[in-house]
């Protein structure tokens, strides 16, 4: 009977024999063909007497899976083993991809299991303390596969969702200035105080651990063998160690262990998904002067979230004063024909950086040509792509305040237009129109 070939593809861990899976050891001994990176089979040398070794170099990835199927349709057992987890920045993804590519599917004879093992976050966390404790993420800073465009909007989109970060391949001989520039990216939104863990060779002979703020990171001892793993804003360091809490403070006393006012154990925070939005109210009941942007950047939400907040006050739980109704979206173009009426009318305009411009202008000057709202005078241009646009509210604040809000696809401002008032507050004529507009174009 012929033998068919399975190929095993196995995470060993950080390199020490004792934090390896039973199930890893147990690839390894029933492997005909032990195919890896060098120094990974340096790693597991005790455990290959009797085998067929393949050594590949570190640029030959897919030489390595190659020769695993080769082997495997021999009818040999392939055992290819890889550092940490070979399921994270490891073999096990090119080679699905070569097999898939190749015409082999799950119900090929040769048979593909995936071993997991201790990924390097992981194990370096273990020697620094507990930093991933809470949400987390990691990214490669090796631009050998992937643009940096793609890596510094990975590093901004975590260092904006204040995720405790580890970062991979950080630095080499030719690869010097990608953890400056990730510094740099991450102190953007981070604390140049933020605890930085720095582990080398964990667990293995050479390990080295340092401990660092952000601000001095990149200046410490770097490699490709190093894991670098950044703190959030609430990470902390206490006698050598680096933690994150979990969060248990937000609703316990540590003293006394009993839940904080308006808490319940066993049940989502006061300011957990059903219950943040009437956040939202209370901070503006308690700061009355706070603007919307005010409230964006407090919670850190979009306007959509902030204005469905508004939204939903009741007389019980209100929102001082404030009020948004979201614009049916089915009559956008019937509300750009109707605002024409409204006469006297200020665009206010914000840029992410924080200018702001604000524009005086009558409500029949704007225009809608080739997807583009525009005005154009002696004084100013204004240009708005409409096709950015995905929701419109009607937003006022007690008596003071009636207006537009109009949000992009990310929830956020593109534009405002609000009522202009004289001296004898809003022309009467212009508000009534304002208010049964309101009333035609809102959801109910």
């Amino acid at each position: 009977m012929t033998k068919t070939g399975k190929i095993l593809l196995v995470g060993i861990g950080p390199g020490s024999h004792d934090h390896m899976t039973f199930r890893a050891r147990q690839a390894i001994a029933e492997a005909d063909v032990v195919i890896g990176y060098s120094t990974y089979i340096k790693l597991v040398k005790d455990l290959l007497d009797g085998k067929e070794v393949i050594k590949k170099g570190m640029t030959e990835e897919l030489d390595r899976s190659i020769e695993a199927y080769q082997q495997a349709k021999l009818g040999k057992v392939v055992a290819m083993v890889s550092s940490g987890d070979i399921g994270v920045y490891g073999m096990a993804g090119p080679t699905y991809e070569l097999l898939l590519d190749s015409g082999w599917t799950p119900d090929d004879p040769i048979e593909v299991e995936v071993v997991p093992g201790a990924t390097a976050l992981s194990s370096c966390a273990s020697l620094v303390g507990a930093p991933l404790t809470h949400d987390f993420c990691s990214i490669s800073l090796s631009d050998l596969l992937t643009p940096w465009p793609v890596i510094a909007n990975r590093l901004e989109s975590a260092a904006r969702g204040d995720f405790v970060v580890a970062l991979y391949n950080p630095k080499s001989g030719r690869r010097t200035q990608h953890i400056v520039e990730a510094q740099r990216i991450l102190l953007r939104h981070r604390s140049p105080d933020t605890p930085v863990a720095i582990v080398k060779s964990g667990y293995r002979a050479l390990q080295n651990v340092q401990m660092t703020r952000l601000a001095e990171m990149a200046d410490c001892d770097i490699g490709m063998l190093t894991t670098v793993l950044v703190g959030n804003s609430s990470t902390f360091l206490r006698e050598g160690l680096m933690v994150t809490p979990r969060g248990y403070a937000n609703k316990y006393d540590n003293q006394t262990l009993e839940a904080h006012d308006g808490e319940q154990a066993g049940h989502s925070l006061s300011m957990g998904l059903a219950g943040w939005k009437s956040g939202v109210r209370r901070y503006l009941r308690e700061h009355p002067k706070a603007t919307l942007q005010q409230a964006d950047d407090h919670f850190q939400r979009p306007r959509a979230d902030i204005l469905d907040a508004i939204a939903q006050a009741s007389d019980d739980d209100g929102a001082a004063g404030h009020a948004a109704r979201r614009v049916d979206a089915r009559l956008h173009e019937d509300l750009l024909a109707a605002w024409e009426t409204w006469g006297r009318l200020r665009a206010v305009v914000r840029s992410p950086g924080g200018a702001i411009a604000e524009l005086l202008l009558d409500a029949t000057d704007l225009r809608l040509e080739n997807g583009w709202l525009g005005l154009v005078c002696d004084r100013f241009h204004l240009h708005v792509d409409w096709r950015k646009h995905r929701d419109i509210w009607f937003v006022s604040r007690n008596d003071s305040a009636y207006g537009l809000q109009i949000l992009d696809d990310d929830g956020c401002v593109l534009f405002n237009l609000w009522l202009v008032a004289g001296d004898g507050g809003f022309a009467a004529t212009a508000l009534g129109r304002y208010l049964t507009d309101r009333e035609r174009f809102a959801l109910k």
